[in-house]
């Protein structure tokens, strides 16, 4: 459950915190995908571990 912090907020949703992981289709490959909840709304969004490299988007942990 790692946390991170939208450097753009969208509709008040700064914070996130990684709830889930999304299995891959083959048991074998590695997990890619991970499910990213906003903690003001509890709304949630299914994205690829690749986009929170983005530092302009994404920083890790809650600033």
């Amino acid at each position: 459950m790692s946390k991170w912090t939208a450097v753009t907020p969208l509709r008040k949703e700064k914070h996130f915190i990684v709830s889930g992981v999304v299995p891959p289709d083959d048991d074998k490959l590695p997990a890619e995908q991970f499910v990213l909840e906003a903690v003001y709304s509890g709304n949630s969004q299914i994205i690829h571990w690749r986009e929170l490299l983005d530092e302009e988007r994404w920083i890790q942990g809650w600033k």
